[in-house]
C-alpha cells in the first residue's frame, strides 16, 4: 500500500508540473492569437488578457489526454532512471500491480474532468464567445432554447431585438410562429411584430403573414398595428452563428446537457450531436486510463537497453493515433452513421484492451 501511494503521489505531482508549463505556454500563444483577432477592434490590454484567460481551460480540456500522457512517461522513464523501477519488479511485483496507483489517479482526473472542469469550460467557454462579440460587433448576439421556444437576440445599431419562436426546421434556418420585439436604450420596446414564419437570409429575416404593432406610451397600438404578407427585418445574425451556438455541446454544462437535449428536440433541431457529447464525457475517464496503459507499455523499461527516445515517440504517437480514432468515431455517431453508445464507448475499451494486451506481452518477455 505505500508503494501505491508513492506511485500514485510522484504521478499526480508529475501531472500538476505538466499542466502548469502547458497552461503558461497555452496563455502566452493564445494572448498573442487574441491580439491578432483584436488589433482592430483597439481593446486595451487588460481585455486581450481576459479573454486569454477565459479560453484557456477550453484548451487544456482539449489537451487533457496529451498531458496524461506526458504525465505518464515522466513517470517512468524517471522510475528507470533512478533504478526504483528496477526494484520494483525485482521484489515480485508484476507491471500491472505497479500500474495499478496510476491507473486510479488518472480515473480520478477524469471523475474531475467531467464533473468540475466541463461546467467550467462551459462558463468560460460562453463569457468568452459574448466579449469577444461584444468587442467586435460593439453589440452581443445571443441564444438560448427553453420550454418556451427558441429565444434569440440581435444587436444592431438601432438597439437590440429579442426573438422568440416556438420550433424551428432541422437546420435553423426558418423558425416558425415567431416573434420580435426592438429595444431602444433610451425609451423602452418601439415595436412588436408577429408573424407565421421567419427566414434568416442575404443579412435580413424575412417574415411572411407578419402583424406589426408601434409600441409607445400614450397611441393605440391595435388602431396603428399593419398587416403585411412579407416584411424584411436587418438582422446582425447570420445561419453560421446560429448554428454554431446551437451545435457547440461543449458550452453547455453536463449538468444541464440532458435538459438541454429535450428542449433542443422540442424545438425541432436534432440533438444527436449532444448525445454523442454527452456519452462521450461519461467515458472520457475510461479514455485517460487508457492513456496511462499506452505509455507505460512502451515506457516500463530499464534506460540501459536504450531505445528510449523511439519508445517514447511510439507512445505519444500510439495515444494520438487512438485520438484520432476517438474523434472519428465521434463524427461518425453525429452524423448518425453508427450508434451513440458505440461510437463513445467503443474508442476508450478498445484502447484499454490494447494496452492491455501490450502489456501483457511485455510481461511475458
Amino acid at each position: 500500500m505505500i508503494l501505491h501511494i508513492y506511485f500514485a503521489r510522484r504521478f499526480a505531482m508529475t501531472f500538476l508540473l505538466i499542466t502548469g508549463v502547458l497552461l503558461a505556454l497555452v496563455i502566452l500563444i493564445d494572448a498573442v492569437e487574441q491580439a491578432r483577432k483584436f488589433g482592430s477592434a483597439d481593446i486595451g490590454w487588460q481585455k486581450l488578457l481576459g479573454l486569454t484567460l477565459l479560453n484557456a481551460p477550453q484548451t487544456i480540456n482539449v489537451i487533457l489526454p496529451l498531458i496524461v500522457i506526458l504525465a505518464t512517461i515522466a513517470l517512468f522513464i524517471s522510475l528507470a532512471r533512478s533504478s526504483e523501477l528496477v526494484v520494483t519488479r525485482a521484489s515480485g511485483r508484476s507491471a500491472l500491480r505497479a500500474l495499478i496507483a496510476p491507473v486510479f489517479v488518472a480515473l480520478v482526473i477524469g471523475v474531475l474532468a467531467v464533473s468540475m472542469l466541463n461546467p467550467i469550460v462551459a462558463a468560460t467557454g460562453n463569457r468568452y464567445l459574448q466579449l469577444s462579440e461584444s468587442y467586435r460587433a460593439g453589440g452581443a448576439s445571443a441564444l438560448s432554447i427553453s420550454d418556451e421556444g427558441l429565444w434569440l437576440r440581435q444587436g444592431t445599431a438601432e438597439g437590440q431585438t429579442v426573438i422568440r419562436a416556438w420550433r424551428s426546421n432541422a437546420d435553423a434556418s426558418v423558425l416558425y410562429d415567431v416573434s420580435f420585439i426592438t429595444y431602444n436604450a433610451e425609451t423602452g420596446p418601439v415595436r412588436r411584430i408577429e408573424a407565421g414564419s421567419a427566414a434568416l437570409r442575404d443579412g435580413a429575416w424575412h417574415l411572411r403573414d407578419a402583424k406589426s404593432w408601434p409600441l409607445k406610451a400614450g397611441i393605440n397600438s391595435e388602431a396603428l398595428s399593419e398587416f403585411h404578407s412579407t416584411l424584411e427585418i436587418p438582422s446582425s445574425l447570420t445561419l453560421e452563428r446560429i448554428r454554431e451556438s446551437i451545435g457547440k455541446p461543449a458550452a453547455v454544462s453536463i449538468y444541464d446537457l440532458p435538459t438541454f437535449i429535450r428542449q433542443l428536440e422540442q424545438a425541432g433541431f436534432s440533438a444527436r450531436r449532444h448525445k454523442v457529447w454527452l456519452q462521450t464525457e461519461f467515458a472520457r475517464p475510461l479514455f485517460l486510463m487508457a492513456m496511462v496503459l499506452v505509455a507505460s507499455a512502451f515506457t516500463m523499461r530499464h534506460t540501459r537497453f536504450g531505445g528510449t527516445g523511439v519508445a517514447v515517440l511510439s507512445a505519444v504517437l500510439l495515444g494520438f493515433g487512438l485520438y484520432f480514432v476517438r474523434s472519428f468515431a465521434t463524427i461518425l455517431g453525429e452524423n448518425g452513421q453508427i450508434p451513440v453508445l458505440l461510437a463513445a464507448w467503443a474508442p476508450p475499451i478498445a484502447a484499454i484492451l490494447l494496452a492491455l494486451g501490450l502489456l501483457l506481452h511485455v510481461e511475458d518477455g
